[in-house]
């Protein structure tokens, strides 16, 4: 499990690559990847095509992330996640709330 952050030289955009497994044992390490990142405007890209696993922790923790970018007017954006997270997303009507590009 690891999680990999990428930030624009302009701090507008904010890469954040979640390995493996997606659960509550990333909480305190997904909260710190985008904590520091207050540039208004900014997008949040959530890369999930290599996360294997993901739980209700999880969910909770990009809606997290969702209220820390409308606070600075920013967006987060869902990237390719695979089949079996894509399914989790849509359960929870994920799509409603966030753009997901598969």
């Amino acid at each position: 499990m690891s999680i990999e952050k990428i930030v624009s030289a302009d701090n507008q955009n904010v890469s954040i690559a979640i390995e493996d497994r997606f659960d509550f044992s990333l909480h305190q390490k997904f909260r710190e990847s985008y904590a520091d990142c207050d540039t208004n405007g900014t997008v949040f890209t959530l890369k999930l095509d290599k996360t294997s696993y993901m739980d209700s922790s999880a969910l909770g923790m990009i809606l997290l992330l969702k209220d820390h970018a409308d606070k600075i007017s920013g967006k987060v954006v869902i990237n390719k996640p695979n089949e079996t997270v894509n399914k989790i997303l849509e359960i929870a009507q994920f799509h409603r709330l966030l753009t997901i590009e598969l």
